[in-house]
């Protein structure tokens, strides 16, 4: 299974400040602990540089993501605020049909409501809902669940 980690990175700041990123190796963590054999794509850990990138290796670095996230199984987006860039990868992960798992406070938010399959408020309740083992049916539910939004 393929899980593509995307999440707020600089979100709102107006510098070249990141938030946190720990959310990443949890996500990860969770994820591996209940299916070892995942393989994780994480972009902060594939471009832990890229704030400091010139304008067109940016571009080609938030493109090149936005394809990984279109290719992967599944997609998981922290989203404690808004992101710009993981909503260019929820939407091309969603347009090739790929589910998209949501965390954030913000679940009413249409453009979450809209791209999600699931939606968790915190990390703590999406880390108890893959300890369920629900992660790999989501993976399985195909195209037909694509305007299935359920919340925790």
């Amino acid at each position: 299974m393929r899980v593509f980690i995307g999440g707020v990175m600089q979100g709102s700041k107006r510098d070249k400040a990141v938030n946190n990123q720990d959310y990443r190796r949890t996500i990860a963590q969770q994820v591996k602990a209940q299916h070892p054999e995942s393989e994780i794509v994480d972009p902060w850990a594939m471009f832990p540089g890229s704030m400091n990138y010139d304008a067109n290796r940016a571009r080609q670095v938030l493109f090149d993501m936005a394809h990984e996230a279109a290719k992967a199984d599944i997609v998981i987006a922290y989203l404690p605020q808004a992101s710009m860039g993981t909503a260019l990868e929820m939407v091309r992960a969603y347009d090739a049909g790929t589910p998209v798992i949501s965390i954030s406070p913000m679940a009413e938010n249409w453009f979450i409501r809209s791209l999600s399959r699931r939606v968790f408020p915190s990390l703590a309740s999406f880390c108890a809902w893959v300890e369920t083992g629900e992660l790999a049916r989501i993976k399985g539910e195909g195209t037909e669940a694509h305007s299935a939004t359920l919340r925790a």
